[in-house]
């Protein structure tokens, strides 16, 4: 259960003054943002971008495996865990309700991977039209990862402060 914990709550060491890539799945999307200029305005994906792609898609798997693994063994998000006196491990206050957000913004997190698929294959809108959307759902991606990591540490608008 040790290890999972590891895998799944794994934060990278400050890279900026500003904390805004906490996560090995932070950096990735981020990543992909930036990629995904390219065939935008391209209008044509290149080899290494679905490979960088798929990297992504194992970075979000391998958290929500073992996260789906830490519920069934009845754990929450630490922000939703009272470890004593109504505060979390981080000494903030308890917020009940981020065990749900956590959930919710891995569900759109794999959505968003869903459409990235979609729009590279060009299945439902012409690919060059499709490829004009992908820096838009790339940056809700990482957005989305942003979220799942914040969401777990901090507590939301529902705790009154003390």
């Amino acid at each position: 259960m040790e290890l999972l914990r590891l895998i799944h709550g794994y934060i990278l060491p400050p890279l900026l003054p500003v904390p805004l890539i906490t996560t090995p799945l932070t950096l990735i999307t981020l990543v992909l943002f930036v990629w995904s200029l390219a065939p935008a305005l391209k209008g044509e994906v290149r080899p290494g971008f679905v490979v960088w792609v798929r990297v992504t898609w194992l970075a979000f798997l391998l958290p929500a495996v073992t996260g789906v693994a830490l519920a069934l063994g009845g754990l929450k998000v630490p922000s939703s865990t009272d470890v004593g006196g109504g505060l979390t491990k981080y000494g903030l206050p308890v917020d009940a309700k981020r065990d749900g957000e956590h959930w919710m913004y891995a569900v759109f997190a794999l959505l968003s991977l869903f459409i990235i698929e979609v729009l590279i294959a060009g299945r439902i809108l012409d690919r060059k039209k499709g490829l004009r959307y992908l820096p838009v759902v790339t940056l809700f991606l990482y957005g989305v990862a942003y979220m799942v990591a914040r969401v777990a540490v901090f507590p939301g608008n529902s705790v009154t402060g003390g």
